[in-house]
């Protein structure tokens, strides 16, 4: 079983930037595709971003494109997501996410339904 560990979220003004971070331990990183979800209070958990298990493929969430990446270290363990140009709507708890299954693509891992190992969550906060 995959253990995951956020870190990196805060406090910050609209238009600001936050990258997150997430490092996985006890299996192997690499055949896992990986993913960021959100949740803001009264509302689902939702989708914001995937990557593949090589890191060759991403998948954004039409509310996020062009604003936020996703990436992968290998070597590292570790997953990030760099948010750029931060809108109050952005206000969220990130969860990172791994598939259970290896070598998925992104697109199958943003699916909500997928069988998925969750962090705890680090909390964004982006103010007006």
């Amino acid at each position: 079983q995959v253990q995951l560990v956020e870190s990196g979220g805060g406090l910050v003004q609209a238009g600001g930037s936050l990258r997150l971070s997430c490092v996985a331990s006890g299996r192997t990183f690499n055949r896992y595709a990986m993913g960021w979800f959100r949740q803001a209070p009264g509302k689902e958990r939702e989708f914001v971003a995937a990557t593949s298990w090589s890191g060759g493929s991403t998948y954004y969430a039409d509310s996020v494109k062009g604003r936020f990446t996703i990436s992968r270290d290998n070597a590292e363990n570790t997953v990030y997501l760099q948010m750029n140009r931060l809108k109050p709507e952005d206000t969220a708890v990130y969860y990172c996410a791994a598939d259970r299954r290896p070598f998925s693509s992104a697109q199958a891992m943003g699916a909500m339904t997928r069988d998925k190992e969750w962090g705890q969550g680090t909390q964004v906060t982006v103010s007006s």
